[in-house]
């Protein structure tokens, strides 16, 4: 009972700056590395092996899977290890200072541009998290998540695709002219 009564006072506390900076730091470098991996290593294998459609299609099926499990492991911590749920609480900030009026008046002005941006440097799921409505939610993808999540998935992906594939045609074009 006493150990309930505990947790019940620690519930809707902010964590210590110490513990949000590690939750922080580990979710971002793993965050990075996993993606590095998939869209350094592993598109351009795939893209190389089954060419820019095939393998267009596996990488963006890979990239469902991965974002949609990513996005379910999200939900169901209820933790903001990216740092998402804080931007989007920026778009709310009604404060005095002029640097954080003006950051909310950007951020609610630009979902079109953010939504491209996104989609090219990160993946859907980053996209998605950031777009849909509330902040600290957690609560699963509704129409005009899924919408967003799959605008994004198509779109990042091609974009994936075009620049592997460019890229694989660029060094097999450099190794003809150093070959001989």
């Amino acid at each position: 009972m006493e150990a309930e009564t505990i947790n019940n006072k620690n519930e809707g506390r902010k964590p210590s700056y110490g513990k949000r900076f590690a939750e922080l730091s580990v979710g971002l470098l793993t965050n990075k590395a996993i993606d590095s991996i998939f869209n350094y290593l592993l598109y351009p294998f795939v893209i190389f092996k089954f060419g820019i459609l095939k393998g267009g299609i596996v990488m963006t099926f890979l990239s469902f899977i991965a974002c949609i499990g990513t996005m379910k492991f999200y939900d169901w911590s209820k933790r903001d290890w990216l740092g998402i749920e804080a931007i989007k609480d920026l778009k709310c900030y009604e404060g005095e200072k002029k640097i954080g009026r003006f950051t909310a008046w950007f951020l609610k002005r630009s979902d079109p541009v953010a939504f491209l941006f996104l989609s090219i440097w990160y993946d859907p799921f980053i996209v998605t998290a950031y777009l849909r409505h509330g902040s600290n939610k957690f609560n699963g993808l509704f129409r005009r998540d899924w919408e967003i999540f799959m605008g994004s998935l198509i779109l990042g992906n091609a974009y994936w695709t075009l620049a592997c594939y460019m890229g694989i045609s660029l060094v097999e074009w450099g190794w003809k002219a150093l070959a001989g």
